[in-house]
């Protein structure tokens, strides 16, 4: 790849990094952050990766949002589906919430289901991250230890902060 080829795409994903986060993120619900950026690095690393004889990249921007488009396609066809329906999301959340209230999990309100999400998603990456793979997309430790090489106990630990930051934003929102 020429040098001054080189340098736009690395001006661009310098530029672009956030955006492009955003971008996966809006193309693949309930994705951890840390997913967004395995995809980007990963479409970044085939790109830089391009042979020399390859033809030049005349549209920087469209070239890669279209890699990352295809590469979320990928994903997504091979990707372990966790959730199979909203009615099993809604599910997940409302056992999510029962976490925290005492009261029959089928009375929460949606307004109260809204204010846990806002509140995870409102979380460090690292602790949202471990929240929505182990209570939402059905993960174990162990696959996310092996995947990551975090080790199963400081997911563990992760998770329990977590819960307890979410427990101390919603101690004064519950509802009667």
């Amino acid at each position: 790849m020429p040098e001054q080829q080189r340098k736009y795409l690395n001006d661009f994903f310098k530029e672009e990094y956030e955006a492009l986060k955003g971008y996966v993120r809006s193309k693949i619900k309930h994705t951890s952050e840390s997913d967004a950026e395995d995809i980007i690095q990963d479409v970044a690393l085939r790109i830089f990766s391009r042979p020399p004889e390859a033809l030049p990249i005349t549209n920087i921007g469209g070239f890669v949002y279209h890699a990352i488009k295809n590469k979320i396609i990928d994903t997504m066809r091979t990707k372990k589906e966790r959730v199979h329906n909203e009615d099993e999301l809604e599910q997940l959340w409302t056992e999510f919430a029962s976490v925290f209230y005492e009261v029959d999990s089928r009375n929460y309100s949606n307004q109260l289901k809204t204010y846990l999400e806002n509140a995870i998603i409102a979380l460090k990456p690292c602790y949202r991250d471990i929240i929505l793979a182990i209570d939402f997309e059905g993960y174990t430790y162990r696959e996310i230890s092996k995947e990551t090489g975090i080790s199963a106990g400081t997911l563990m630990s992760r998770r329990h902060r977590a819960i307890a930051i979410l427990s101390k934003q919603i101690e004064f929102n519950k509802e009667p």
